[in-house]
């Protein structure tokens, strides 16, 4: 069987563009050599700066013949169902045959399909791929009609075997396949033939280009790390840089060189992305004093003074972008200094969301949430309100303003050099955290509070004005943030109950989109039932409260149909509640990552205090564990066929059996038994219960599995006795009861 070797040859394609690039002309094109009946044994893509290759091997010669019958309409159809017929089958009305069946003579069409030549078909499949290869962006050039990334030089495309290669026939846009290929644009421009990959492979390398872009990476940092130890440094990781500058180079040249003093005490985090973002520099960190001190650059051409001119060159753009950097640096620390509140009042002059207002209202907003949230994650108060306020203000500084990535982390330095505690320093950086699945998780008490309120206060913003996310639009990253609020309090074991923190939040904005348009009283009302809700818990609560305490006894029943008020109170129990399910619905993805299923975390979910994610958790984990186990599956099914009885009486009766069982009316032996169980579980259970120890409890419960089989073996519920039967009707109730004390069983499938 033949091999094929396909390079589509361009000018520069963008680094990060190219390993997508690689696997979309392999998928694309091997989909379209099986779909046309070619199968293969291996293929394999590999990417340049200049050049897309595929190596497939073990093609077929020919794709096999292939014979069809296609069943059509009634010979008596109407006419144009038969064209129909004939346009989908590709046939004319010569060609098909009639045959009897049970329903009257029907037309059959039989297809033949010989079998075509593999250059035939790979001219075809190529053509179409590059005809429509999805580049995030395109070009056209010249007077063609062709869009590529770059302009398309040349085609090479040959199907090799023992008794040599072949060129396949293609024309695209003018751009005629051959056998020719180039190497290193400066070091063998000359053009050249291949027979095979192995041929091409070697003589590319020859011609001064490195074909696999994983050679290409392992052979820079091997070299960068060696120049690096023999000269008593260390190169700093930087995995998304080693595959870009990878993909910028055909033929790598590691050259370091050093960086000017006057920079010594720029901090390295700026060092390192000034370099890696303008240069595509790898910092060089000296291991005794932790300061970047070199830089790795890597050259695309081999020079006879060994890179000097280059490296002269780059140490001197270099010089130039560090100057700046230092320039915002010491101002940003002449400001930070003297007064951080010229940042902070800055952000006033920031809108955030035209509909939430600016940075600074944020600001606020979020130091009031973090002094409440404070408490419960074991933070001061006053610290975390502290660092909320200057959680923001790097934003206003020059360093931010070129640098964006440095936010946070440059406040910190600034809050840092102002005086303020580790603590509150910390949490300018910290408070971002985490902005993804494999983030660290700040763990220190002010940075999860502010962490906290920063999520909680962009989450409620955006649900209060309606802006929440739909399929797979997050234009907020809401997704994120939820994700974000759930890590922390998980990972941290914070107990809190988020229901007081949306609803306090919710009702800021309710009063703030309010804009003074409400009468006095409503307004003083909201804003009395946001200092209850503190105590309160949530904001109905709250609401009752604050009504009671300031209106008359004829206006307490509701207010007024229709009025501000009125509809607040309408209005934002069903917000909260759709933001808490959203959070639940992030947390379902979360524990389904780890291995729990959908239906555990909604039977916990179904249970009170459902907006405490760690006790939440602490269910789904013990009833996770339980039902993994033969005897907490058995339970479950004995549960669940107890209720479904007890349902069913119930309805039928139209009465509830909740009344206490009587062991006295007990007349089998494994209904006494049961009563002992059940007694006994209890007994287990409800301190269990008070101590949050769930696995206890589920235990417990567990051990309930053999009286209750036994139980449902030798006794009869529905007896000609009423007595006995509604005792046993309640003993039902009982163990649905017992058995529902950490989660709701009947949401368990299966």
């Amino acid at each position: 069987m033949p091999d094929l070797l396909i390079e589509l040859f361009s000018e520069e394609i963008p680094a990060r563009m190219q390993a997508r690039a690689g696997e979309d002309l392999k998928k694309r094109m091997t989909d379209g050599l099986v779909e046309a009946g070619l199968t293969y044994a291996s293929a394999a893509a590999f990417t340049t700066p200049r050049r897309l290759v595929l190596t497939v091997e073990g093609v077929l010669d020919h794709s096999p013949s292939l014979r069809e019958e296609r069943k059509g309409p009634r010979v008596d159809a109407p006419e144009k169902a038969i064209e129909g017929f004939l346009r989908g089958a590709g046939v004319t009305r010569a060609d098909l045959e009639e045959r009897d069946e049970k329903k009257g003579r029907v037309f059959y069409a039989v297809i033949d399909r010989p079998g075509r030549p593999a250059p035939d078909i790979i001219a075809e499949v190529l053509d179409h791929t590059i005809r429509n290869f999805p580049w995030p962006k395109s070009m056209r050039w010249g007077t063609g009609s062709l869009r590529w990334v770059r302009p398309l030089q040349s085609i090479l495309c040959i199907l090799s075997a023992e008794d040599g290669a072949q060129t396949v026939p293609l024309e695209v846009d003018g751009i005629v396949a051959g056998n020719m290929t180039r190497g290193h644009r400066f070091m063998a421009p000359d053009a050249f033939s291949v027979i095979n990959f192995d041929d091409y492979s070697a003589k590319l390398k020859r011609a001064y280009v490195v074909l696999d872009a994983a050679e290409r990476a392992d052979h820079i940092w091997a070299d960068a790390t060696n120049q690096a130890f023999a000269n008593g440094f260390e190169v700093v990781e930087d995995a998304a840089l080693l595959t870009e500058v990878a993909g910028l180079v055909e033929w790598p040249v590691v050259l370091m060189g050093t960086i000017d003093p006057a920079f010594k005490d720029l901090p390295p985090e700026v060092l390192q992305t000034s370099m890696r973002e303008h240069q595509k520099f790898f910092s060089v960190r000296n291991p005794k004093t932790g300061r970047i001190e070199r830089f790795v650059t890597v050259a695309n051409v081999q020079t006879p003074d060994h890179g000097a001119i280059i490296l002269a060159g780059n140490q001197k753009v270099l010089f130039a972008r560090l100057s700046d950097a230092k320039f915002f640096w010491e101002n940003d620390l002449r400001i930070a200094k003297s007064d951080m509140s010229i940042w902070t009042q800055s952000l006033e002059n920031v809108t955030f969301h035209n509909k939430l207002g600016t940075q600074a209202e944020r600001v606020q907003r979020i130091a009031a949430l973090a002094r409440d949230i404070a408490p419960f994650v074991g933070a001061d108060a006053d610290e975390a309100e502290q660092a909320a306020q200057l959680s923001k203000a790097d934003l206003s500084s020059e360093m931010v303003g070129e640098f964006p990535e440095l936010q946070g982390l440059m406040g910190r330095y600034y809050a840092s050099a102002a005086g303020y505690s580790d603590a509150v320093s910390a949490a300018s950086q910290e408070h971002y955290a985490p902005q993804g699945p494999s983030d660290a998780v700040p763990t220190a008490p002010v940075s999860v509070a502010v962490a906290l309120a920063d999520k909680l206060d962009t989450l409620a913003g955006f649900w209060a004005i309606d802006e929440k996310p739909t399929g797979s639009k997050d234009p907020f990253a809401l997704r994120r943030a939820a994700l974000g609020v759930i890590r922390l309090v998980l990972e941290n074991s914070a107990r809190l109950h988020l229901d007081r923190f949306i609803d306090a939040e919710l009702l800021k904005f309710e009063i703030r989109q309010a804009n003074g348009t409400p009468p006095a009283l409503d307004l003083h009302t909201m804003e009395e039932t946001l200092s209850e809700i503190a105590e309160h818990g949530v904001f109905g609560a709250a609401l009752r409260t604050v009504k009671t305490r300031f209106y008359d006894a004829a206006e307490k029943p509701d207010f007024k149909e229709g009025s501000w008020i009125d509809g607040i109170a309408k209005r934002l129990p069903d917000v909260s509640e759709h933001l808490l399910s959203f959070l639940h619905d992030r947390l379902k993805v979360y524990l389904r990552d780890q291995g729990i299923r959908h239906d555990i975390i909604d039977a916990c979910i179904a249970m009170p205090a459902n907006d405490d994610l760690t006790l939440l958790v602490k269910r789904v984990t013990a009833l996770n564990d339980t039902v993994k186990t033969e005897d907490g599956e058995n339970l479950i099914q004995g549960f669940k066929r107890a209720n479904n009885i007890l349902l069913q009486a119930e309805e039928n009766d139209g009465v509830e059996y909740s009344y206490g069982p009587d062991v006295k009316f007990a007349e089998a032996g494994a209904e006494t038994e049961l009563f002992a169980a059940l007694d006994a579980a209890e007994a287990k259970i409800a301190p269990a219960m008070a101590q949050e120890d769930f696995t206890a409890a589920m235990h417990a419960m567990a051990a309930l599995r053999a009286p209750i089989d036994a139980f449902f073996t030798d006794v009869q519920v529905n007896v000609d006795n009423q007595t006995v039967r509604r005792n046993r009707l309640n003993l039902l109730h009982r163990i649905r009861t017992v058995c529902s004390s950490v989660a709701d069983l009947t949401r368990i499938e299966g």
